[in-house]
């Protein structure tokens, strides 16, 4: 069993409750900590107990020792970002991060398609630890997101949303459907919900703030949702 976390924003409680209530063999979280210490030392009630995965969201770059209690905590390589895993027999995709307009927001054509490209443009005053600006860590390349174009996976893993949320986007379904998954899970908008992409043979599932779902999709943990909705899926 896999389980996915909605954003926890500090809150940490119920995931450690799933862990020990469900016993899941991995779980993975959809960005937007708020690490006030360590991933680690937050998750250190069920690191012996499950194998910790995530993505990481918008938030995770707004602070100094947030970005650095994620990204450079002991659990950095568990980051499903840019890649393709096998976690538990299932090949996971991972997005993390939010589009900007700054460096692409669908569907407009990316204004700045790597990192690189970015910091080529930027001055001494703008960069962040001599790279680019802490907030485009969090912020969606073109670049990271044509390396999981040719990769096959099962489930899909992002913090922004596909087009069949209202505030979603097309080009997530379009990478849905070329990795070839069944499912996507997402975090950002704090909302539990489950619709279809693809002609209706890809289910997509929000999950709320906090919230926990398992891999097909039911709420096991209701968590903090901003909205209900719950729509089923089409065959």
């Amino acid at each position: 069993m896999i389980l996915f976390g909605g954003d926890p924003h500090g809150d940490f409680r119920p995931v450690i409750r799933a862990v020990n209530t469900y016993s899941p063999q991995a779980v993975v979280l959809l960005g937007d900590f708020d690490l006030e210490r360590s991933l680690e030392e937050e998750l250190a009630a069920i690191l012996d107990k499950t194998e910790v995965w995530f993505i990481h969201g918008n938030h995770d770059a707004d602070r100094d020792h947030w970005y650095d209690n994620l990204f450079s905590s002991k659990l950095a390589h568990r980051n499903l970002h840019g890649r393709v895993v096998k976690i538990a027999g299932v090949r996971i995709a991972g997005l993390g991060g939010v589009f900007r307009a700054k460096i692409w927001r669908p569907p407009a054509a990316p204004r700045f398609p790597s990192p690189n490209d970015l910091l080529s443009i930027c001055g001494k005053g703008e960069r962040w630890r001599g790279g680019i600006p802490r907030k485009h860590h969090a912020s969606i390349f073109w670049q990271h997101y044509k390396a999981l174009w040719h990769q096959q996976a099962d489930i899909l893993v992002t913090h922004e949303a596909p087009s069949c949320h209202r505030y979603g986007f097309k080009e997530l379904d379009d990478l849905a459907e070329a990795l070839g998954v069944k499912a996507v899970f997402h975090g950002h908008h704090h909302e539990h919900y489950t619709r279809a992409i693809g002609s209706g043979k890809i289910a997509v599932h929000g999950v709320a703030k906090a919230g926990i779902s398992d891999q097909a999709g039911r709420i096991l943990i209701q968590g903090k949702s901003d909205a209900y909705i719950r729509q089923k899926v089409k065959s």
